[in-house]
């Protein structure tokens, strides 16, 4: 199954990049983290493997996260007519899954931050209920980018939402 979801976000795309690879700042946007550490590597680094739960609700899950492309590898000085790129899969129990983040310029003040998913579950059950779950699937994307977009134009964390 795969999505794309995108926003824009009022923050020069060189800014964007720096907050989206700061691990520092997950906690504050990515709703729902319970834990990210790199098992080796450093993070947001190519070839990055980290340890990853999430809380939603009463669901748990864990994975494991591995950095497959971040270009350009040094987030300074980017030239305008660059795209910058993030991809990552992620294996848990039942499913792999593959982001794969894209950052354009869409103004001299704006980034368009495009989201490309591709969800792939093992197990009859799982892939029985697959189909039903790209609505919620595209709603926690959108959820996660509307979350960040708040926490880089507002400095909102999602740890001090109400509910």
């Amino acid at each position: 199954m795969k999505l794309t979801v995108s926003i824009e976000i009022a923050l020069p795309r060189e800014k964007v990049a720096q907050l989206l690879a700061d691990s520092a700042h997950l906690p504050k946007w990515l709703r729902g983290l319970v834990l990210h550490e790199p098992l080796n590597g450093t993070h947001g680094q190519v070839g990055t493997e980290s340890r990853v739960v999430m809380q939603m609700g009463q669901q748990k899950m864990e994975g494991t996260e591995i950095i497959t492309r971040r270009e350009p590898a040094n987030l300074q000085g980017i030239p305008s007519d660059s795209v910058v790129h993030f991809d990552r899969e992620i294996v848990a129990e039942g499913m792999w899954s593959a982001a794969r983040e894209r950052l354009t310029e869409a103004g001299p003040a704006t980034t368009l931050w495009v989201s490309e998913n591709e969800y792939r579950f093992s197990g009859l059950p799982m892939r029985l209920v697959a189909p039903f779950m790209r609505g919620a699937l595209r709603k926690q994307v959108q959820q996660h980018m509307q979350d960040f977009k708040a926490f880089a134009e507002q400095g909102t964390d999602v740890r001090e939402a109400k509910g």
